[in-house]
């Protein structure tokens, strides 16, 4: 297997070891499965959200849309996968990172696995640079489950993100887009607003006009004036529902900003309880 330029890897970084790495295709929504049995990089392999990365929300009031899946339940999906410790990962999809490939990076990285990588651009870039792609479903040899047994990287409870929205040595970050934040209207979650306190820097923001990630510099130029001088361990980074809050922890990671906390219920949570909703300029 190859030793992957992390945490991003670029289309043309990617051709000539995409024989060696574990490909996932993780495109998301009503037809990724259709658009995977269509076309996919060769050998990709396919991941869908609700399935494979996240366990079932009957309750978003208690964890959000999204919520982790169980530890032993996700790596047994690994080894069904084919990815044991030592094995190159590069995943996509077709949304600049942030539905859901962002997601299995953090996912993979809080496992503990190193040698993982987002593909710049998704699928469009890929197909764009000549990557092979084809409709035949991959053959993975399968292995025993992830040797993990806990997620290692910082996670914030709704009463940790309600003290932390508080505190001046403290940042909450949304990374919804602004007419989310602003509680214009809302899309996915039954009601319009914003965590008080909360900041808001668009996940969009960490890419640049073509849709790819913007470069280490320009990220950490962005992020460390939102921290204002608080350290990468004083965040915790929220979007609606775990998702591609993880976007921009790919982005911190890439900026050399290591140390944020996922808020994982995000809105999606947040929302349906009986605490304080912020609107407009009102944070």
């Amino acid at each position: 297997m190859a030793d992957l330029p992390q945490p991003i890897v670029s289309p043309e970084e990617l051709a000539p070891i995409l024989d060696r790495v574990r490909v996932l295709d993780a495109r998301s929504g009503p037809r990724a499965a259709e658009a995977y049995a269509t076309s996919h990089l060769r050998g990709a392999v396919h991941v869908e959200l609700d399935r494979d990365l996240a366990a079932p929300a009957p309750h978003p009031e208690r964890g959000g849309r999204h919520p982790l899946p169980d530890r032993a339940d996700f790596a047994a999906r690994l080894g069904a996968w084919g990815i044991t410790r030592g094995v190159a990962v590069v995943v996509y999809d077709d949304q600049g990172g942030a539905n859901a490939a962002a997601r299995v990076w953090w996912m993979l990285r809080s496992f503990g696995h190193e040698n993982v990588s987002v593909l710049d651009g998704g699928f469009q870039a890929a197909i764009a640079a000549g990557l092979p792609a084809d409709a035949a479903a991959p053959s993975v040899p399968s292995a025993p489950p992830y040797p993990a047994s806990e997620w290692q990287w910082p996670v914030a409870d709704i009463d940790e993100v309600d003290r932390a929205r508080r505190e001046p040595s403290r940042c909450v970050l949304d990374v919804r887009a602004a007419f989310r934040f602003r509680g214009e209207s809302e899309p996915f979650d039954p009601v319009a607003g914003h965590i008080p306190g909360a900041a808001n820097v668009p996940y969009a923001e960490n890419l640049d006009v073509r849709g790819r990630f913007k470069s280490a510099a320009e990220l950490r130029a962005l992020y460390e004036k939102l921290l204002a001088g608080l350290a990468p361990a004083d965040l915790v980074v929220h979007c609606g529902s775990g998702v591609t809050a993880c976007h921009t922890l790919l982005a911190l990671e890439r900026a050399g900003l290591r140390g944020a906390a996922l808020y994982v219920g995000s809105w999606s949570e947040w929302c349906r309880t009986d605490r304080d909703i912020g609107r407009t300029d009102d944070k």
